[in-house]
């Protein structure tokens, strides 16, 4: 399993693994907030073959790239499919039914994850 390349170099280019972030309620289209770090690939990829719903959200197509830093063991995750600049979605730790994950358990929180920057 491997990090998505246009994830890997915008990371690499602006040196943000171990970085963390913070968006207020008005800033999440969740509208929860958020405070999240940027994992390493060591960190993804464990969270995607090792864990839940990690293991999950990559048969859907999701990949993990960040970690809660409030405490909730939500992870934050990229959509492959939609590529460079595609939005940053919270998935909740508790989302997995099965071999899918509850509808109500995915929020999108920016549109575009270049917007952290």
């Amino acid at each position: 399993m491997m990090i998505p390349e246009y994830w890997k170099k915008f990371v690499e280019t602006n040196s943000l693994i171990g970085e963390d972030f913070e968006f207020s309620e008005d800033e999440d289209l969740s509208e929860m907030g958020a405070d999240f770090e940027i994992m390493n690939e060591q960190q993804c990829i464990s969270e995607a073959t090792e864990a839940y719903p990690g293991i999950v959200a990559v048969k859907l197509g999701y990949f993990p790239v960040a970690m809660c830093l409030e405490g909730s063991g939500d992870y934050y995750y990229i959509k492959t499919e939609e590529g460079p600049n595609g939005a940053l979605y919270r998935i909740y730790h508790d989302a997995v039914e099965g071999e899918k994950l509850a509808s109500d358990g995915i929020e999108k929180v920016i549109e575009s994850y270049a917007s952290i920057l």
